[in-house]
């Protein structure tokens, strides 16, 4: 795969960039998947001092780590998002660190966008100590699927389809990806949070001020037409409850790997078992 594919790098910054002119309001995922991060942070009983916040956004997270007396290295893919917290711009497969230079890599609502997602995990990995630790969440399959079945009505009313959502990973992969990067002890679960909304455009206006919308590289990218976009908010609004308002769900990956290290439990040396599992299975 080329590395500027499936998303376009230099949209993703823009969109980003915008993200980082609105308001902090469409935070309140960010927020919950950092807030369920530090709580799994608080059950691990080592104690970190230098963390790498990857996608660090308006900076919440890494507000939060320094509150607990760690140093905190920020970096995103958004210039202005880089800029207001002082800290290095890049894409996430693209990292500049030094090995082992943190024992703590976070990442917060970015990977879900990245090319090499394989490549940033490995760079995520090199950049700890060892036995430190990543801590990654990001919306997976089964996220937005009102908004999928209003993209579909449009495109039915336009007699065409284009790719207008993001490919999503499920736990399944996202658990692979974290053994196939070399981590160790390698954790992948998720989570459904359900918003309900008052209307698409809502829903859409959201998107854009959390920089999550369409980034895909494809030529075929265009605006929606003004038939097309009354069918996907008739299409929305038809799922919608007795208030008006229409649920929406995102499914929040958590992921969790340690870099190897000396005083990790290790698998035990192949052929060293002293009983049979044959024998053991064996009916009585």
């Amino acid at each position: 795969m080329s590395p500027d594919l499936p998303f376009d790098r230099t949209l993703r910054r823009l969109r980003r960039d915008r993200a980082a002119m609105a308001g902090e309001e469409a935070d309140y995922l960010f927020r919950r998947a950092a807030d369920e991060m530090l709580e799994r942070l608080d059950l691990v009983t080592r104690s970190f001092s230098r963390a790498l916040d990857l996608g660090t956004g308006r900076g919440y997270l890494a507000r939060r780590l320094r509150d607990r007396g760690l140093e905190v290295v920020q970096a995103d893919a958004g210039v202005r998002f880089a800029a207001a917290s002082s800290g290095m711009q890049g894409d996430e497969d693209r990292l500049p660190f030094a090995d082992s230079a943190f024992d703590l890599v976070v990442s917060v609502a970015a990977l879900d966008s990245v090319n090499d997602l394989p490549g940033a995990l490995i760079l995520a990995r090199r950049a700890l100590a060892p036995d430190g630790l990543f801590l990654g969440a990001f919306a997976g399959a089964g996220t937005l699927p009102r908004l999928r079945e209003a993209m579909a009505a449009a495109d039915e009313a336009e007699g065409g389809a284009a790719p207008r959502i993001h490919p999503q990973i499920d736990v399944r992969a996202a658990g692979d990806l974290l053994q196939r990067a070399g981590f160790a002890l390698p954790v992948a679960d998720s989570e459904t949070v359900e918003v309900r909304y008052s209307g698409l455009r809502t829903l859409v206006g959201d998107l854009r001020a959390m920089g999550a919308t369409n980034i895909l590289a494809t030529r075929s990218r265009k605006p929606l037409g003004r038939r097309a976009y009354a069918a996907a908010i008739a299409a929305f609004a038809a799922e919608a409850e007795a208030d008006g308002k229409t649920r929406e769900r995102f499914e929040i990956l958590h992921l969790l790997g340690w870099a190897p290290g000396p005083d990790q439990p290790q698998p035990a040396r192949r052929g060293s078992a002293t009983a049979s599992l044959a024998e053991a299975l064996r009916p009585k």
